[in-house]
């Protein structure tokens, strides 16, 4: 029996690659702020799992995290969001969400929230 590879696909690399080379702004400010262990454990950015590319994943504690822009309002995205959410969930991952306006407006709130989760694994 062969197992399905859901993490960092070949075929994701160049989306994944032209992500991570065109961060936004508020991808940006929370990747300075979480990169190199800072928060005590490894952050990847703009991760592939199956046919999603997540912004921020942390496998040591199975941790997705989303920034929402304005995208994420337009109609039907937020349906969206709850399938690729739920998916996420049903693999055992764990999904935090913050706004790019949560990011580029209180970054301290942002990273309290994410280091609450760190600090109960």
């Amino acid at each position: 029996m062969t197992t399905k590879q859901i993490f960092n696909t070949s075929r994701q690399t160049p989306i994944r690659q032209t992500l991570r080379n065109n961060l936004t702004t508020p991808e940006q400010k929370l990747w300075a702020r979480i990169r190199n262990k800072q928060l005590g454990v490894r952050f990847r950015r703009q991760y592939g799992i199956d046919r999603y590319v997540v912004d921020f994943y942390c496998p040591e504690l199975a941790l997705v995290i989303e920034l929402d822009g304005n995208s994420h309002y337009e109609e039907g995205a937020q349906d969206y969001d709850e399938v690729r959410d739920a998916y996420m969930e049903s693999l055992g991952l764990r999904v935090l969400r913050f706004t790019n306006l949560d990011v580029m407006n209180n970054i301290e709130g942002v990273l309290v929230e994410i280091y609450r989760f760190v600090g109960k694994a």
